[in-house]
């Protein structure tokens, strides 16, 4: 048999490797501490989930949905004008994902043709090029380097790339980075699309998990980035319906038509009793969303400030539900320090090197754990002995 050759940029992996040699530890007996994976561990709110039953038990609800309900794009644009102060044409301007990894695995093949250039950071979410590449798409990585605060240098485009260029992935609060963009940035970032005709796709998944300083922002809140691109938005991670698989397009009519029309020809649209637990989260009783972000705060200060204290020097993050720590001295790679970690201290992070060749040298830490096994992770690393 042969296979189509874009499958070949899914090969096995380091996950792999690692779930491997996690599941061998757990047979034996050891205590595995999973932080690798940024599957949340923090339950819906009671009225979500209350909406999401009450839904399911409708029979009438069991029919393809088609599309999105005209509720659904009502709640969402009252959701963007209360949080971020941004008007939304709720008949033009947004379009519901089957989650954003969908959406970011898909949103290349209504935007490029095969060729075409894609900017992307480096480190990113591997999907942001993942998406690109199965497109058909040559990719640029934009360097994050912590000297920068991880921001996009847009200096250091050569004039030819940007030139060439279609559409560039952007996204802050950032993973795996958890580096945040200021004002100034996004102005930036709106005066490079429009030079060079770039369309924008800014993920946004984050802003609600941002711990030290003002909430987070909204790319559409910029002027001008209406113009260039659109932002996606998540309920996965700040409203905890993760497995629900659910996310928005929201901005440039034109380009949420696009995605609007490749998803007819895809799929049936979302489960709309999902659909009425996606209304009942953005339109409800918002004091969830608080303690959510408490819970990771509280997980990120026991996590940095308990490994500092053993030895292994950790910054505290300033948003997202992950920390972006540099390895301890004395490994040669990002890899052969997560095998230690996991075989010697039981405990499982994602070598930086999975996010792109700048990550090298880095973990990300995904705070998916309760502070009890977080405050258990230290004890096991520092009676490991590794960190010296």
């Amino acid at each position: 048999m042969q296979f189509s050759k874009r499958m070949n940029h899914f090969g096995e992996n380091i996950f792999t490797t690692l779930l491997s040699m996690k599941q061998e530890l757990e047979t034996s007996g050891t205590k595995v501490i999973d932080l690798s994976i940024g599957a949340p561990n923090i339950p819906p709110a009671q009225h979500v989930i209350d909406a999401l039953v009450e839904a399911a038990k409708d029979p009438d609800n069991y029919i393809y949905a088609i599309k999105d309900l005209e509720e659904l794009h009502e709640a969402v644009a009252a959701w963007y004008q209360r949080r971020y102060q941004v008007k939304i044409d709720p008949a033009q301007e947004v379009v519901s994902l089957l989650g954003s990894q969908e959406g970011l695995a898909h949103f290349a093949l209504s935007m490029i043709d095969e060729g075409d250039l894609v900017l992307v950071p480096d480190p990113c979410y591997p999907v942001f090029g993942d998406g690109p590449l199965i497109a058909g798409a040559d990719l640029y990585p934009m360097k994050l380097r912590k000297e920068n605060q991880y921001l996009i240098d847009f200096d250091e485009i050569p004039e030819e790339i940007a030139r060439k260029a279609r559409f560039m992935v952007v996204s802050y609060p950032n993973n795996p980075t958890t580096a945040t963009a200021p004002p100034e940035f996004y102005d930036r970032l709106i005066a490079f699309a429009k030079k060079y005709d770039i369309i924008v796709l800014h993920d946004n998944a984050y802003s609600e998990l941002v711990f030290d300083t003002e909430p987070g922002r909204s790319f559409l809140e910029y002027p001008g980035a209406r113009e260039v691109g659109v932002e996606f938005n998540s309920l996965s991670k700040t409203y905890g319906l993760a497995g629900a698989r659910i996310g928005f397009c929201i901005g440039n009519a034109q380009i949420v038509a696009q995605v609007a029309k490749l998803k007819s020809n895809m799929d049936y649209g979302m489960f709309l009793p999902i659909q009425k637990a996606a209304i009942a989260a953005i339109t409800g009783d918002q004091s969830c969303v608080e303690k959510t972000r408490e819970a990771y705060r509280r997980r990120r200060d026991v996590f940095c400030d308990g490994f500092t204290e053993i030895g292994w020097k950790i910054d505290r993050c300033p948003a997202t539900m992950f920390v972006w720590a540099k390895i301890p001295d004395g490994f040669a790679s990002s890899e052969e320090f997560v095998k230690t970690l996991l075989v010697k201290g039981g405990v499982l992070v994602t070598p930086g090197s999975a996010f792109g060749k700048s990550g090298e040298g880095y973990v990300r830490i995904a705070l998916v754990k309760d502070e009890e096994d977080i405050r258990l992770a230290i004890r096991q690393v520092k009676e490991s002995g590794i960190l010296k």
